[in-house]
């Protein structure tokens, strides 16, 4: 393997092995606490932009199979690992974790202290870093790093530009999704529940949605800050009150921003499969998996219609909101990669019963 070293924006170098491709690239460093589910990490479109440090030491020892990915281009700048296998010993597998980071144009190194690099984001912030050959300056890589900035385009790179279907036999719904990046798996999730899907570019607009007469709406995870995206944001203003809307991750902190909320970003963000939140409506703690890097500010949720559903129990930050009236909630955390026991569905049928409800509504106003 060819040596590597990652430099962070602080000046700290780490040295290391290559694997995957065998380019240079500069990204936001942060780190995730996931033991399993180095794929779908790989894969998730929230990663757009950013160099993933993964704490638990050994990856790569189940490869990647054709199954689990949660998107068909995996967009990640980078990862970081202690100790790679590129021996899988899973009968699923199709590719080694470097062969499928290769196919995508991904670089990583391994052999550095994932641990000391997540406590240095821990205690310092996320920031810029750069992976690159071990030759390379110190002072060309500073100088490159901050000659980066966080791109502000991520949602328009990584969502679909035409709309595309996926139907499920028997539906009971149609749903149409705001595709700010979509996780595979939410597609599928919502197939399962007998909702069949037509998924829309970023951008889309309210009364193009409308037009498909949809019986409810649902916006997307994805990558960046969710002010980048104030198309979406006015399609959800247009919407509310209209149709039930359901929105997860990104999702979430758009329709914070379109109820006139605002956002913050995070120290270090939340990004694992074991944050434990608490329903405020029922009192049960869910252990859930998470990625996203910006919160909404509970204080700016007041006049706006827009209550607190769930919070974070590590830090107080606000998990999930709601707007009645307006047919509208969304959760921060993602309910379909099911860490734990299948007891996030009922965000999903929460929002079936939502369309159940408007459809009657809409009957009733029909025949009166």
């Amino acid at each position: 393997m060819k040596q590597k070293k990652i430099v962070m924006e602080n000046g700290r170098e780490f040295y290391g092995e290559g694997f995957g491709a065998d380019r240079e690239s500069v990204a936001e460093l942060v780190f995730n606490t996931s033991i399993v589910g180095y794929q779908e990490v790989l894969s998730d479109l929230s990663y757009t932009g950013q160099i993933v440090v993964m704490t638990y030491p050994l990856i790569g020892n189940y490869g990647v199979n054709d199954d689990d990915y949660e998107s068909k281009f995996p967009s990640m700048s980078g990862m970081v690992v202690h100790e790679y296998n590129d021996s899988p010993s899973n009968f699923r597998y199709t590719k080694t974790l470097s062969e499928a980071m290769e196919d995508n144009n991904i670089p990583g190194i391994s052999g550095v202290d994932t641990r000391e690099i997540a406590c240095l984001i821990r205690d310092e912030g996320a920031q810029r870093a750069i992976i690159t050959d071990s030759d390379t300056p110190l002072s060309v890589c500073l100088e490159k790093i901050n000659a980066w900035t966080f791109p502000k385009q991520c949602v328009k790179q990584v969502s679909c530009k035409k709309r595309w279907y996926s139907r499920t036999y028997n539906p009971g719904y149609n749903v149409a999704v705001i595709d700010c990046g979509i996780k595979l798996n939410i597609i599928r999730e919502m197939n399962q529940m007998g909702c069949n899907l037509t998924v829309l570019p970023y951008d889309t607009d309210a009364e193009h949605i409308m037009k498909l007469a949809p019986d409810g709406v649902f916006i997307s995870n994805g990558p960046g800050d969710p002010e980048n995206v104030p198309e979406v944001q006015q399609t959800l203003k247009d919407l509310r009150g209209k149709v039930p809307v359901f929105g997860i991750c990104l999702g979430h902190q758009i329709m914070a921003l379109a109820g006139g909320a605002k956002t913050y970003k995070m120290k270090f963000g939340h990004r694992g499969g074991n944050h434990p939140v608490l329903n405020l409506e029922t009192g049960r703690i869910e252990i859930t998996s998470q990625n996203h890097s910006y919160a909404v500010d509970e204080e700016s949720l007041k006049g706006t219609g827009l209550t607190v559903t769930h919070r974070n129990l590590l830090d107080n930050t606000v998990e999930g909101i709601e707007d009645k009236e307006g047919m509208m909630f969304s959760v921060q955390y993602h309910p379909e990669s099911a860490p734990g026991p299948q007891d996030s569905n009922y965000l999903f049928e929460k929002f079936l019963a939502l369309m159940d409800k408007a459809k009657r509504e809409r009957e009733v106003l029909k025949n009166a």
